[in-house]
């Protein structure tokens, strides 16, 4: 991996009753780090190791609350091979298509513990992967669009399974270098088959507009992009949008994750003729700039240099 680059897996999941969720995002050069950034600015010319600002940020979701963990560790807590990568007293391990990820984590602002163990069952994961920019810096892999997850929390007690979704990105270089901001939407469909649709702005004022279609198999297809549609801006007044076959179907259900550069929500469309329900994502690099931003997220993104400060609840 490169240096001032990052790498990160991502698994997002509903419940089969619709009723919980949960995102999780395992980060080696946490692209969204207060501390890698100032890391960074201090190096100047030089460059800054990626292992040194790595990160497990649990979302979890439930209909009377929700649960957040995202403190970055630096190399006295990271241990990686090719098929273990642990941060901190947290664990992901890779076996037989098969993610079990072990969660030991302290929730933020109020502390509490959040314990438990996700185990995500893929098909054959997808080979191929999609240039985000034109240089190639950033790349996009479809990993497993398609999955299933078993989901057992003892603190909280969560004990459900559901329909997930396995993706992974990389870069050279930091993302707001060649970003202004995306947005992003996965949508599951009756058919069992997945569709991504991706929007992203360069650094440039190009656009990069992507739409796939992924079968329980692994099979991926092009997806035609639908009209764009305007949904509710944040309570950060970040502005959002999608793309639906039919603009009058597409509307925020809920909005599950909002800040000052970022918002996750649950959306309704209408894609591949079906009403679907979706995850989104709302991204701006030019919000995560400045320097008002960065300053206040050390309060949701703690940074522990090793197991020495880590406490029990």
């Amino acid at each position: 991996m490169a240096r001032n680059g990052y790498v990160w897996w991502y698994v997002d999941a509903l419940s089969d009753d619709g009723l919980h969720g949960l995102t999780i995002i395992a980060f080696i050069g946490s692209v969204f780090s207060p501390y890698y950034s100032w890391a960074r600015s201090r190096a100047g010319e030089a460059t800054v190791d990626p292992l040194n600002h790595c990160t497990l940020n649990v979302s979890l979701y439930a209909p009377d609350e929700k649960r957040w963990t995202m403190t970055e560790r630096g190399w006295a807590a990271v241990r990686r091979d090719q098929t273990t990568l642990q941060i901190g007293p947290s664990r992901l391990h890779w076996e037989d298509n098969t993610l079990t990820i072990e969660v030991d984590e302290v929730t933020v602002p109020w502390p509490s513990r959040l314990r438990g163990k996700i185990v995500l069952r893929t098909p054959d994961l997808i080979q191929q992967s999609f240039d985000l920019d034109e240089s190639g810096r950033h790349c996009w892999r479809p990993l497993a669009p398609t999955a299933r997850v078993e989901v057992k929390f003892d603190q909280p007690g969560r004990h459900w399974t559901g329909a997930a979704y396995f993706d992974s990105n990389a870069g050279d270089v930091p993302l707001e270098d060649d970003f202004i901001g995306w947005q992003w939407s996965r949508a599951a469909l009756a058919t069992g088959e997945t569709v991504v649709l991706y929007d992203a702005v360069r650094r440039d004022k190009s656009r990069f507009l992507l739409g796939k279609k992924f079968d329980s198999q692994g099979g991926m297809a092009p997806f035609e992009v639908p009209q764009h549609a305007t949904l509710p801006l944040s309570s950060w007044r970040l502005p959002r949008s999608t793309f639906s076959e039919d603009i009058s179907t597409a509307a925020l259900i809920k909005t599950v994750e909002a800040g000052p550069f970022y918002t996750r929500s649950i959306i309704s469309s209408r894609l591949s003729g079906e009403d679907v329900i979706a995850f989104h994502e709302t991204l701006s690099l030019d919000r995560f700039r400045s320097r008002w931003v960065r300053a206040l997220l050390p309060f949701r993104m703690p940074r522990r240099s090793g197991y020495a400060g880590i406490y029990s609840c």
